[in-house]
């Protein structure tokens, strides 16, 4: 599960082959214990759970990424590795 991006203590990786458990072009994110998978088109938690403030995070992060993001999981769903995304600064 390569990770495409970092930021404030968040993790962000993108599974290759990943379209069968939510149906929906997704990230999972990782954060001091927390784990959730969050759409990439509207960021909402599809399973799992982030604590408020990193959820506003990731959220921002996916509006100002998203067409790079939609590039990427078209990458993972056909089995090649997703780019790296610049982090939120």
């Amino acid at each position: 599960m390569p990770t495409i991006s970092m930021f404030f203590g968040i993790i962000i990786q993108m599974f290759v082959k990943d379209d069968r458990r939510h149906h929906l072009p997704h990230i999972h994110v990782r954060y001091a214990g927390s784990n959730a998978a969050v759409g990439i088109e509207l960021g909402e938690v599809l399973a799992g759970e982030l604590p408020a403030k990193q959820l506003r995070l990731v959220q921002a992060w996916l509006l100002i990424h998203q067409e790079e993001l939609m590039a990427d999981w078209v990458l993972a769903v056909e089995g090649e590795q997703p780019f790296k995304i610049d982090p939120l600064r």
